[in-house]
């Protein structure tokens, strides 16, 4: 065999098992449910404006331009469209893609950060495939998945090769570029650190500080140019109001709070310790295995390179996240590769200078099989304890019917994290992801009637088709917009109450055959009497009216008896049986 074929066998080798492995569960995963409001609907508002009234540059959402996000998913998005056709197929299946692609380059930065320790490569991405949270958010339709890809890929090109020691720069601020395109300034963040620090991590930078300095800031202005190329045409082409949110308003309004305050934007402001509250559920179930926090708590100095990349990456991103005011669980995903090159590595020096500690059964993933058994025991147990009345919520109920099956399922992960000897990373790794997968295939079968928006998505799209006209009370996200395949802008009906009792009579005066949607805590006779369509939404309710009965009942009055009695889809049923 050639050479080269050789080493392209060897590398393709490298990825069996986990890459196959991630792949199957991440597609049965993604597809075992519809695209989850608000996170993918959104997102396929978006591409679906854009597809269908030719908005190339500037991104569009119910009408308006759409300034929280850079174009670069949508763009990748409607190229599958045109390529394969319009549906939530290829969106899905972008993300698996990109989810395998990032296990293949946090195998490579393991590659080339740890050359000396050829388990690196492997371990690195078993360890980040097990990542629970990642996993879950990785399958919904976001721009995080494709920046945290964007993200290793850059730093990829900042390590050295055995070949060449100096950083690939153009193929850095390429990566740059492609990051702000798919996020905007804050791909910086993920990336400005390792580079910032090189010299603590990098012995070419160290020797060489001039360049990489220099260099660094060529590659970052190269990235800059891409988005600018972009946004200078986009800001010009949206608007003033676009153009003030988009250059300004739209990244500081997320990084200082009350520069968010009048501007409704989605700024998610949260007190600086809350990363800290999510550190064990993001690191789960790594956060749950001892051996791991005893490998990361006995590093000592000097460390080798690999150990002070992920350093210098994950503490100042974690700090300056930490200090900016809008946050989200998922904002740190692009630091998942980090989090286990550092885990992995930890663990490697562990099994090099304290094999005692690296053996010792105590520190072993007992307590995740302990749990895994104690959770198989309490889903066993459940059916009894719903009739029994002792435990009553809408999840409890609807879990009661399956989740003896899934019992059986956690007691043989359990049991296989109880298992002891060689293979206790695979082990924890595979047992994490089916673990994941049953949770995710549970919520399918349980609480997904309370997420699927499609009986209100196809009963407007029906009425648009009609020529009515479409509100919604209170502020509309795009949940509609895919499903749907609407065309045209739904208006919202936004103020306090008085405001929009108002607008309720004035919009049915406009549109005497026009529909309204309004979101209850809890539905009334009225409801169930006068409106077209009742959905549950997660712990609520959508009703769907005729403007002219809404209009009626806000105003006083009886509306006439209509013709047909009102849709309820119970949320318990996935198969929406109308119920009279």
């Amino acid at each position: 065999m050639p050479s080269s074929s050789y080493r392209r066998f060897e590398h393709l080798r490298a990825t069996w098992p986990w890459l196959p492995l991630w792949t199957v569960v991440a597609l049965l995963a993604i597809f075992s449910h519809g695209p989850m409001p608000l996170y993918s609907t959104r997102t396929l508002a978006v591409a679906w404006e854009m597809w269908t009234q030719g908005y190339w540059l500037v991104p569009h959402i119910n009408g308006q331009p759409y300034s929280e996000k850079a174009p670069l998913l949508f763009w990748l998005i409607q190229g599958g469209w045109f390529a394969f056709g319009v549906s939530d197929v290829w969106p899905r299946v972008l993300e698996v893609l990109i989810g395998g692609a990032q296990l293949v380059l946090v195998s490579l930065l393991a590659r080339r950060l740890f050359p000396s320790r050829p388990w690196m490569a492997k371990a690195a991405p078993w360890m980040l495939l097990a990542l629970g949270c990642a996993f879950l958010f990785g399958l919904q339709i976001m721009y995080d998945g494709l920046l945290a890809m964007w993200t290793l890929a850059a730093l990829l090109c900042l390590t050295p090769k055995m070949q060449r020691a100096e950083p690939r720069w153009l193929l850095f601020g390429l990566c740059i570029g492609l990051g702000l395109l798919t996020k905007g300034p804050v791909m910086l963040l993920h990336v400005i650190f390792p580079w910032l620090l090189g010299p603590l991590w990098n012995d070419w930078a160290r020797q060489h500080r001039a360049r990489w300095y220099g260099r660094g800031v060529l590659a970052l202005l190269l990235g800059g140019a891409m988005l600018l190329a972009w946004a200078l045409p986009a800001g010009f082409s949206g608007g003033d109001a676009y153009r003030q949110r988009l250059f300004f308003t739209q990244t500081a309004g997320r990084v200082v709070d009350k520069l968010s305050e009048g501007k409704n934007l989605q700024n998610h402001a949260e007190p600086f310790w809350f990363y800290l509250l999510w550190l064990l559920p993001l690191l789960f179930p790594f956060s749950g295995w001892p051996r791991a926090w005893v490998a990361i708590a006995g590093l000592r100095r000097p460390l080798e390179p690999g150990l002070r990349f992920a350093l210098c990456w994950l503490i100042p991103s974690f700090i300056v996240f930490s200090l900016i005011s809008g946050k989200q669980p998922y904002y740190l995903f692009p630091e998942a590769g980090g989090i286990a090159l550092l885990m992995a590595g930890a663990i490697a020096v562990l099994r090099e200078r304290q094999p005692a500690l690296a053996d010792n059964g105590w520190f072993g993933t007992w307590p995740l099989g302990v749990g895994g058994i104690g959770f198989a025991l309490f889903l066993f147990a459940l059916p009894l304890l719903v009739a029994g009345n002792h435990l009553h919520d809408d999840w409890f109920d609807a879990a009661a019917p399956y989740s003896r099956y899934f019992s059986v399922v956690f007691l043989l992960l359990g049991g296989l994290l109880l298992l002891r000897g060689r293979g206790e990373l695979r082990r924890l790794a595979v047992a994490g992801l089916i673990g994941v997968l049953a949770l995710n295939t549970l919520f399918t079968l349980t609480l997904w009637p309370r997420y699927d928006l499609r009986p209100t998505a196809h009963l407007l799209g029906a009425a648009e088709q009609a020529d009515r006209a479409i509100a919604f009370l209170g502020n509309y996200e795009g949940q509609f917009h895919f499903e749907g395949r609407l065309t045209r802008p739904i208006a919202e009906l936004l103020g306090n109450p008085a405001v929009q009792n108002q607008a309720v009579q004035d919009f049915a005066r406009a549109h005497p055959d026009g529909l309204i949607v309004v979101r209850v805590d809890q539905t009334d006779a009225n409801d169930l009497r006068y409106a077209l369509l009742v959905q549950p939404f997660r712990s609520s309710w959508l009703v769907v009216w005729p403007a002219t009965s809404l209009a009626d009942l806000r105003a006083g009055h009886t509306p006439p008896e209509p013709p047909q009695p009102t849709r309820i889809y119970p949320a318990d049923d996935w198969r929406y049986r109308t119920r009279p």
